[in-house]
C-alpha cells in the first residue's frame, strides 16, 4: 500500500497542499509578529462567544442548568477575566491557565454561566501544547478542584455518569489535540535538524573526497616530478663530465635528458587535464605497471647506476591496483637511490609473489665513498611517507633503512586477498 493510500488520499491533494502553504505563511507572519496572532486569539473568541451573549443582560439563560447571566458590567468583567490570560497563552502558559482556572472557580461559585468559558478549554490547550513537560504536573491539582466542583454543581440537574463523560470528553479532547500538535511540531523540527545534520555530513564527505584526491593527485606529482628531475639531473651530470671526453655519450645524455622531460611533461599534463575545470576529456593513457619496470629501470641505467631486476610469478596478473601501488614504490625507491647513492653505484631490485603478499626488495651498494651520501633525516620525508600510504592501501608495510654492509634497502610486502578498490586509487584510474 503507498504513502498516498495510507493517508487516505490526503497526501499530494490540492486541498492539503493549499493547506499546508497556508500554515506557512502563517507560522512565518507568526514568527514575525508572535504578539499579533495572541490578539487575533482573543478578538476573534470575544466576537465569536462574548459579543453575542452581551443583549442577554440579566436575562435568565434558556437551560435546565441553575445559571445565570450577570449584569452588563459584571458580565464585561468575567469575560475579561476570562480572555486577558489567553494573550500570555504561549509565554506564560501556566500562569495563564491559573488564572482563566480561577476566573471560572469565581462564576461557579456566583452561579455565573458564560460562553466565554471556552476560553478554558483554550487555556488547556495552550498549556499542553507551550508548556514545559516537566511543568505540566503543576496544572493537575487545580483541574481535579475545578473539575469536582462543576461536577457536583451539575449533578442536581444531570445524572452524574453523564456529567464526568461530557466533562473528561471535553477537556482530553483539548488536552490531547494540544499533544498532537506538539508532537507534530517536534517531529518536524527533528526531520530540519536531520536535514541540516545530513547537509552538513553531505559537505564534509565532499570536502573529504576532495581533499583525499589532492592527496591522491600530490602523490602522482611528487612522483612523476622528482624521479624524472632525478634522473635529468643524474644525465646532466654525467652528460657534463662525458662532453669533454666522449662527446657522442654527452649527445646520448642530451636525447636521454629530452625524453625523459617529454615523457615527464606528458604524464604531468594527463594528470592537470584531470583537474581542469570544464576542459574536455584529456587523452589519456593507462597507469604504469608492473610490466612498465623494466623500462623505468632502463632510464634508471641510462643516468649511471647498474640495476639488476629479477622478478617471480605472474606479476602482470595482479590486481591494477596493486600493480600501480608496486610501480610507484620502486619508483620512488629509485628515485631515492639517485638522490643519495648517486650514478655510481649498484642496485638490486627483486619482486616476488609470496602466497597472498607481493614482496618487494630493493637494496642499493651506496656510492663507492660511503661518506658521500648524506645522512636520512630525522623525520621520514614526503617520499617515503607516500610509498608507506600506498602499501597501507593494500594492508602493507613499507621498511626502509641502512643495509648491512652499507647501501640502503627499502622491503615493501602487499596484501593480494580479495578486498574493496582503494578509495584513492581505483582500478584503472587513467589519470
Amino acid at each position: 500500500m503507498s504513502d498516498h493510500d495510507a493517508a487516505g488520499g490526503l497526501v499530494g491533494h490540492p486541498a492539503t497542499a493549499r493547506l499546508f502553504h497556508a500554515g506557512q505563511r502563517v507560522r512565518q507572519w507568526d514568527t514575525a509578529r508572535p504578539w499579533a496572532l495572541d490578539t487575533a486569539v482573543v478578538v476573534t473568541i470575544f466576537l465569536v462567544f462574548c459579543l453575542p451573549a452581551l443583549p442577554h443582560d440579566g436575562d435568565p439563560p434558556d437551560t435546565p442548568i441553575p445559571f445565570v447571566w450577570p449584569p452588563l458590567a459584571e458580565m464585561l468583567l468575567f469575560q475579561a477575566a476570562l480572555l486577558v490570560p489567553l494573550w500570555w497563552r504561549r509565554r506564560a502558559p501556566l500562569a495563564a491557565f491559573h488564572a482563566v482556572m480561577a476566573a471560572f472557580v469565581v462564576e461557579l461559585a456566583v452561579g455565573v454561566l458564560l460562553r466565554a468559558d471556552v476560553a478554558l478549554l483554550v487555556a488547556v490547550y495552550s498549556l499542553v501544547l507551550h508548556a514545559p513537560l516537566r511543568r505540566l504536573p503543576w496544572a493537575v491539582p487545580a483541574s481535579i478542584a475545578t473539575f469536582v466542583l462543576l461536577v457536583i454543581r451539575l449533578a442536581t440537574v444531570l445524572p452524574v455518569g453523564d456529567v464526568i463523560f461530557l466533562l473528561l470528553s471535553i477537556g482530553v479532547a483539548a488536552a490531547a489535540l494540544g499533544f498532537a500538535v506538539r508532537i507534530r511540531r517536534a517531529q518536524l523540527a527533528a526531520l530540519r535538524d536531520r536535514a541540516r545534520q545530513l547537509e552538513i555530513e553531505r559537505d564534509q564527505r565532499s570536502r573529504l573526497v576532495a581533499a583525499s584526491e589532492r592527496a591522491r593527485m600530490a602523490r602522482e606529482m611528487h612522483d612523476i616530478v622528482g624521479h624524472s628531475l632525478a634522473v635529468i639531473i643524474a644525465l646532466a651530470d654525467g652528460g657534463a663530465y662525458a662532453v669533454d671526453v666522449a662527446p657522442e655519450r654527452g649527445k646520448e645524455a642530451l636525447n636521454l635528458i629530452g625524453d625523459t622531460s617529454r615523457r615527464s611533461l606528458g604524464e604531468l599534463r594527463r594528470i592537470l587535464g584531470v583537474l581542469r575545470e570544464r576542459a574536455e576529456a584529456p587523452d589519456l593513457s593507462p597507469q604504469p605497471r608492473i610490466a612498465d619496470l623494466d623500462s623505468l629501470c632502463r632510464r634508471v641505467r641510462a643516468a649511471g647506476p647498474q640495476v639488476e631486476y629479477q622478478s617471480a610469478g605472474e606479476l602482470d596478473a595482479l590486481d591494477l591496483g596493486v600493480q600501480l601501488a608496486a610501480y610507484r614504490i620502486v619508483q620512488e625507491a629509485l628515485t631515492n637511490i639517485l638522490k643519495h647513492a648517486g650514478p655510481r653505484t649498484r642496485v638490486r631490485m627483486a619482486l616476488r609473489i609470496d602466497g597472498t603478499r607481493l614482496r618487494i626488495m630493493i637494496r642499493d651498494t651506496g656510492p663507492p665513498d660511503a661518506a658521500d651520501r648524506p645522512a636520512p633525516p630525522g623525520e621520514p620525508g614526503h617520499g617515503l611517507i607516500g610509498m608507506r600510504e600506498r602499501a597501507g592501501l593494500y594492508g602493507g608495510t613499507v621498511a626502509a633503512g641502512p643495509a648491512p654492509g652499507g647501501g640502503w634497502s627499502v622491503a615493501a610486502d602487499l596484501d593480494l586477498a580479495p578486498h574493496e578498490t582503494p578509495p584513492h586509487e581505483p582500478e584503472g584510474d587513467p589519470t
